[in-house]
């Protein structure tokens, strides 16, 4: 259950439990200590708030983006030439 409370001189805030694996918990604590953090609370809020405000890619994006690289790794891409041939592009320089 979450309880609200409502800081002296800042917006209300929501207590939230959250349940992550020991790996990570120690790959946060090792991020907020590292960037000069006061607490592990502070940097989970600054990490979600900007997740939120800056999302830039879905998870359709990021689908593509590893499938393209997979292409790369495996050979299975086609160059500039070979892609102007096909259509019947001109250069177009």
């Amino acid at each position: 259950m979450s309880n609200a409370t409502t800081e002296s001189n800042g917006p209300e805030t929501v207590k939230i439990n959250l349940r992550l694996t020991q790996t990570l918990l120690d790959r946060v604590d090792n991020e907020w200590q590292g960037r000069g953090f006061n607490s592990r609370s502070e940097y989970i809020r600054y990490v979600l708030q900007d997740a939120v405000e800056h999302s830039t890619f879905d998870r359709d994006e990021l689908l593509a983006i590893a499938l393209g690289e997979r292409d790369i790794q495996t050979g299975e891409t086609h160059s500039r030439e070979e892609i102007l041939a096909e259509f019947g592009l001109d250069d177009g320089e």
